[in-house]
This record gives structure tokens, sequence and C-alpha cells, in this order.
């Protein structure tokens, strides 16, 4: 059985940092990813990586301030979130999939496994 679990969300003053964390058991993913969902706005593709190559991307609004990284021997994907906004509060979900290993989908519906998420909120 598949288990994402993520940790490291909290409360952050604007322009701090936090990094986030996602453990992956029970399965052979091809692509994982972050996304974010606020309250009354759809599900947004934060970053991801495909296991294949280890190609990223990343989404408009965190590019040059999120980044990804993973250690493979503990199967977790981190995320790093730097000069945090007020915009960037938010529920954060780990997603990965078995089906895509080459090319980052950046869209919910190619992601299979989620997990149960963790609030980040930035303060002013």
């Amino acid at each position: 059985q598949v288990h994402l679990v993520e940790s490291g969300g909290g409360l952050v003053q604007a322009g701090g940092s936090l990094r986030l964390s996602c453990v992956a058991s029970g399965g052979t993913f091809g692509i994982r990813a972050w996304f974010r969902q606020a309250p009354g706005k759809e599900r947004e593709f934060i970053g991801g990586i495909a296991e294949n190559g280890g190609s990223t991307a990343y989404g408009d609004s965190v590019k040059g301030r999120f980044a990804l990284s993973r250690d493979n021997a503990s199967s977790t994907l981190f995320l790093q979130m730097n000069s945090l906004k007020l915009y960037d509060t938010a529920v954060y979900y780990c997603a990965a999939d078995d089906r895509y290993f080459h090319l980052v989908v950046d869209t919910p519906a190619g992601y299979t496994y989620w997990g149960q998420g963790t609030q980040v909120t930035v303060s002013a």
C-alpha cells in the first residue's frame, strides 16, 4: 500500500523559509511532485521531478524561490521554500505516480497517489 507522508509545514513570517519533506513508501514512482491549495482556489502545481533523468519543472509563481531535492535512500522528496510571501499560504500536498517516468506532469490528474497535506501559513 502506497503512503505519502508530508511534514515541515508551519507558521512563518513573510520573507522567511521552510523546508517540506515527503516520505514515500509502498511503491515505485516515475514522477513526484508538490501541489498546494488555498481556500476557495484550485489545486496548484508547485514543482515536480521525473525519476528517469531527474528533469524538474516548477510552477511560475514559485520559480526562483522554491527548489526540489530528493534523498533516494530514504525515498524523501524535499521542497525548500525561500522568500515566502503571503500568497504562499496554503495546504501543501505531496503527490506521486507510476505511469509516467520521463516528463513531469503539472496537473493533479496526472497523479494517482496523494499525501494528507501540511499547512503552510505565511504571516505579515
